[in-house]
């Protein structure tokens, strides 16, 4: 069985839509007529570029799945594991609805986080969270000894959401499930707890919930240097 970083089972069951007020959400009425109005609004460039290369990634293999398994990240032990894989993985989804909402999740949150720190800054904010998302997962798939592999840019996703629980701590964000308006830190916050429970204690999900740790973990280290720099 696949292990996939699977955001679509997880996070975005729950995930719903920004506010830019810091203090209250509007009405459902004008949130819901934001949220359409800004689903056509073209992503910026990095943003759409991953999207792009995901949905490309995923079309082509659909042609060609026996090619995909090349690009998965295998543990260490599985004799499978190859240099470019800590990368490759996240261009990679195990179905549909496992793009769909990981797509749908780095819009949502990658756009606003990339008009904030830039196209270079960015990317190299969703290269962090992809290689520490992908370190955890190899140190842990080699303790439990799994010779599953894993693919998915929810690592990088998770990431994200760190990044903009950092950056927007007081933001109002309404999941969907349930439908509670709550700010942004304590959502980053409830989001990292549940996973660290769920990676504990469920390792035959089929999710990588230490994956998705690790990027956020890669993230906060990431911003923190940024932050530590700029004081000096």
């Amino acid at each position: 069985m696949k292990r996939t970083s699977g955001v679509g089972k997880l996070f975005f069951r729950l995930a719903g839509t920004t506010y830019t007020s810091a203090q209250s959400p509007p009405s459902l009425v004008q949130d819901h007529s934001n949220f359409i109005r800004a689903m056509f609004v073209s992503p910026p460039p990095i943003t759409k570029a991953f999207m792009l290369a995901c949905v490309g990634v995923f079309c082509l293999f659909i042609l060609a799945p026996q090619f995909e398994p090349y690009f998965m990240l295998w543990p260490l032990q599985s004799g499978y594991f190859m240099p470019w894989q800590p990368v490759s993985y996240a261009f990679l989804h195990g179905g549909f609805t496992h793009l769909f909402f990981n797509m749908l999740g780095l819009y949502m949150f990658g756009s606003e986080l990339e008009r904030v720190f830039g196209p270079k800054r960015y990317l190299n904010l969703l290269l962090a969270s992809t290689l520490s998302a992908a370190a955890i997962q190899l140190i842990f798939t080699m303790l439990i000894g799994s010779y599953s592999p894993t693919l998915g840019a929810s690592g990088a996703l998770y990431g994200l959401l760190l990044s903009f629980g950092m950056l927007f701590p007081d933001r109002i964000i309404v999941p969907l499930i349930p439908p509670i308006p709550m700010k942004a830190k304590y959502f980053v916050a409830i989001f990292g707890g549940l996973e660290l429970l769920l990676g504990v204690s469920t390792t035959q999900s089929g999710i990588a919930h230490f994956a998705h740790l690790g990027g956020m973990l890669g993230a906060y280290l990431m911003i923190r240097y940024w932050r530590n720099a700029r004081r000096r």
